[in-house]
């Protein structure tokens, strides 16, 4: 990889020895964070896993699974030290690069209603809201539904 001279965060694909700084951001963003070990087993598993990188520090990440001409943002955070920057814009733009490299249809992700600035990023991008998913996320007392957002790709002219 090469290091922007500038400063400027470089997007590069997830190692496992990113893990332990993804881990730190997660934990810090979100009050129920996915563990290292979901880590890993996505990317064993073979999901498209980014890191947006500054000066060896990673600032954000996604994680995309590819199939059946589907694509699916099983994740994505930037952090929090760092929001308000474009770095979430960034990422999902990558997310929908590698979705449409692999030639998908479309690319779904979920997304906490009480998360404002990610729907509204999302409907800025083109994403549609499409359905609601019940008591999908754990939540401080009890349970969040889910709003399901879906971008459909045009076909090639």
């Amino acid at each position: 990889m090469v290091a922007a001279l500038d400063g400027t965060p470089t997007l590069r694909q997830m190692r496992e020895a990113d893990i332990d700084q993804v881990i730190d951001i997660e934990q810090r963003a979100y009050e129920f964070p996915w563990t290292q070990q979901i880590f890993r087993d996505c990317l064993r598993a073979g999901y498209h896993g980014f890191v947006l990188e500054r000066e060896g520090t990673v600032v954000g990440y996604f994680m995309l699974s590819v199939a059946a001409g589907e694509a699916h943002v099983l994740n994505i955070c930037v952090d929090p030290v760092a929001h308000r920057q474009g770095h979430g814009r960034r990422l999902i733009l990558r997310a929908m690069d590698v979705a449409r490299w692999h030639r998908v249809e479309r690319i779904f992700l979920e997304v906490r209603p009480s998360n404002p600035i990610a729907i509204k990023l999302y409907h800025d991008i083109g994403f549609n809201e499409i359905g609601r998913r019940p008591r999908y996320y754990p939540a401080k007392n009890g349970r969040e539904d889910a709003l399901v957002m879906a971008f459909e790709f045009l076909p090639a002219e």
